[in-house]
């Protein structure tokens, strides 16, 4: 069962890569909720997930997706950030 729990944050990225950054933020959290709590010790499984799906929204949202080939990553005076040809 563990094996298989820690092969969703896996699947998760193929999806990924199908999906706009705010879902990229969710399917980060699900899978560091999964592998925490795979990882954690049975007393602890919430405790463990919650830190893993902390540490997935960080990772997903800080790394984000890589741009294509061409496209470069831009930020306006908002701070938002954007994809656009380079």
């Amino acid at each position: 069962m563990k094996k298989f729990i820690l092969m969703l944050p896996v699947l998760g990225l193929g999806l990924a890569a199908c999906e706009t950054p705010g879902q990229n933020a969710a399917v980060g959290a699900l899978g560091g909720a999964a592998v925490g709590a795979a990882v954690s010790s049975d007393s602890d499984r919430t405790r463990g997930a919650l830190i893993g799906a902390a540490a997935g929204v960080a990772a997903s949202t800080l790394i984000g997706p890589a741009p294509q080939q061409g496209q470069c990553y831009y930020r306006n005076s908002r701070g938002e950030r954007f994809i656009a040809a380079c």
